[in-house]
């Protein structure tokens, strides 16, 4: 992951945009991506989610959260 380093145009300038990057790509890594040692995901393999999930998945979850924010 390349914005740790300031030689790219991802480098994060604001914190809370270097941590909301980091989740997305933590939640990716854990959650969509398919580990090749493990040949499921690791969440799937910590039996935290029995399904492999898909960007749309991430997505959709992430709009569920956003809609009960603004109601509050």
């Amino acid at each position: 992951m390349r914005r740790f380093t300031r030689l790219t145009n991802a480098f994060s300038k604001k914190v809370e945009n270097h941590a909301h990057a980091v989740a997305l790509h933590m939640m990716y890594y854990n959650f969509v991506r398919i580990h090749k040692t493990l040949r499921v995901t690791p969440a799937m393999a910590a039996g935290v989610t029995d399904k492999l999930w898909e960007i749309s998945d991430v997505v959709e979850m992430l709009e569920a959260w956003e809609a009960t924010q603004l109601r509050t």
